[in-house]
């Protein structure tokens, strides 16, 4: 039995609210990278939640209210950059209706002209930064962004859940990005925090071109045809490493979703069960009060329920979901780091068949060019000779500028990687932990409701017998 002593809940999130988010294991189901629709209802607004501060009877010994991350022990001063993400907004113009979120930045770094910027950005800037920093840093592992929308059950999906879902994501997409030692530290980055919306179009507009993105694709394409023949043992491993997480990530994203699914229905369920207990009450005199505290009891029990399924959608379920999409990112960069393989390997085959090239002479050839110009035989062999040194020569140095640059995929994805792995296992280290700790606190409240109506109805059950004795 639990002790009587009461506790005050104290969640390590912080997050609120008792109204439930839309679902959006129902928005995974209908996504497509490459439509970008912003438009929702005009009349959505915003819900203000509440900080979460019930207090009901808590087991003193459990061990949530024992235990302490390592992070929290973690020197906090050490960060320069801090971004929040707010204040979703709707626009609406002759062609488009959208939506912008405050972005909103305090920092130390001598780099920024002030201490503090505030700017409006659409999804579509998240896009352009996360394309630039990816342009720029290819061997790099930039977190990845939610999903693009189609049209189908468009008019569900942009609603307040929706947009609040968004912006959980996007806030934690720019802190990642403040937390990276390059990515924060690059102009792009310090653009999207800084310029205002107009100054920021006309970066943008700067990009790679379709001509450059195309030649891209052209030279990924043949290198995927013409595949790696060395591939290294380690980058074998990462992507052994990559595929068997992807599998894993996925399976915990489609059941912790399930899980969500039923957790809801039985919350639909729950919440009809307290008015029916309220209503047999009305024609049952004798038993008027336990049934009206079992409508009190399931009424605590439902609201403790909805914060539970409330915190699956807010917090589990997108950090599963982020990692299963941040591996489409890790198969991206290793991919272009075996592009670059393939390209060394298949100008080392080129300078090998220029070599055999100078080695293997066609006699008959050179015969009969001299009897056409008129010119010794050895004169024409030297001159091409010097012909196939000075190729050769060419071919020498740009392959060694490209094993230069294949030396600093590879070790700059190395560096990354380790970096990557710290970083994803504190933050699904802290989801476990997290969903843990509301999961005892949320059972342990119920256990609580239930154990105050058994102390209630044996106490009035005892209180009933001494009287009937007397």
């Amino acid at each position: 039995m639990m002790s009587g002593s009461v506790i005050d809940n104290t969640m390590s999130s912080g997050n609120s609210s008792v109204a439930i988010p839309a679902d959006i294991s129902g928005h995974i189901s209908d996504l497509d990278e490459d439509d970008d629709l912003e438009v929702f209802s005009k009349n959505t607004t915003l819900t203000d939640g509440s900080s979460f501060n019930a207090s009901m009877q808590t087991s003193p010994g459990s061990m949530v209210n024992q235990y302490k991350f390592e992070e929290e022990e973690e020197d906090g001063d050490a960060k320069d950059i801090f971004v929040t993400v707010d204040n979703p907004e709707s626009h609406v113009t002759a062609i488009e209706t959208y939506i912008t979120y405050r972005v909103v930045t305090k920092t130390t770094r001598s780099e920024f002209d002030s201490s503090q910027f505030e700017v409006r950005r659409r999804y579509q800037d998240f896009l352009w930064l996360r394309g630039r920093l990816e342009e720029a840093h290819p061997m790099l592992i930039v977190h990845p962004l939610p999903e693009k929308f189609v049209m189908k059950g468009m008019v569900e999906r942009f609603n307040e859940g929706f947009i609040e879902t968004r912006r959980r994501a996007l806030h934690r997409f720019l802190n990642k990005i403040a937390e990276h030692p390059i990515f924060s530290s690059t102009e792009d980055f310090k653009i999207f925090l800084t310029v205002e919306a107009g100054e920021l179009t006309s970066h943008r507009k700067q990009g790679p071109g379709f001509l450059s993105r195309m030649g891209e694709t052209v030279r990924a394409v043949a290198a995927t045809v013409r595949g790696v023949r060395n591939q290294p043992e380690e980058f074998t491993v990462m992507q052994e490493y990559v595929e068997s997480f992807n599998q894993k990530m996925s399976s915990l994203d489609k059941i912790t979703q399930r899980i969500y699914r039923e957790r809801k229905e039985y919350l639909e369920e729950l919440k009809e069960c307290g008015p029916a207990y309220m209503l047999w009450s009305n024609s049952e005199e004798e038993l008027a009060e336990p049934l009206k505290s079992m409508a009190g009891c399931l009424d605590r029990c439902c609201k403790e329920t909805e914060e539970q399924v409330k915190q699956l959608n807010d917090n589990l379920i997108p950090a599963l979901h982020e990692y299963v999409l941040s591996t489409e990112t890790l198969k991206a960069v290793l991919k272009r780091r075996d592009n670059i393989q393939a390209e060394v390997e298949a100008k080392t085959d080129a300078l090998a068949t220029k070599k055999a090239e100078k080695e293997v002479e066609s006699k008959v050839l050179s015969l009969a060019w001299d009897s056409l110009v008129g010119r010794s035989p050895e004169e024409v062999k030297q001159q091409k000779r010097q012909k196939l040194a000075g190729e050769i020569k060419e071919m020498k140095d740009e392959l060694d500028k490209m094993e230069d640059r294949l030396e600093w995929a590879n070790n700059t994805l190395k560096g990354d990687w380790s970096r990557w792995q710290k970083v994803m296992r504190t933050d699904l280290r802290s989801a476990f932990i997290d969903t843990a700790e509301r999961n005892v606190n949320y059972y342990e409240k119920c256990l609580a409701v239930w154990e105050s109506f058994l102390f209630s109805q044996r106490a009035e059950g005892e209180g009933s017998g001494r009287v009937d004795s007397s």
